[in-house]
């Protein structure tokens, strides 16, 4: 995925598509796997729940 895929413009504002890192801050997304979110940089991880 392309960071341009990262944000969209909603009139005159950028809106953020995917989840920021809470340890590393904006600019650091999370990669999102079939079961979790996770961060390359710090390695934070969020489990989601089986659909």
């Amino acid at each position: 995925m392309a960071k341009k895929d990262y944000f969209k413009l909603e009139g005159d504002k950028i809106v953020r598509t995917k989840q920021h890192c809470p340890k590393c801050g904006p600019g650091v997304f999370l990669a999102e796997h079939s079961d979790r979110k996770s961060c390359g940089k710090c390695g934070y991880t969020e489990f989601t729940k089986k659909k």
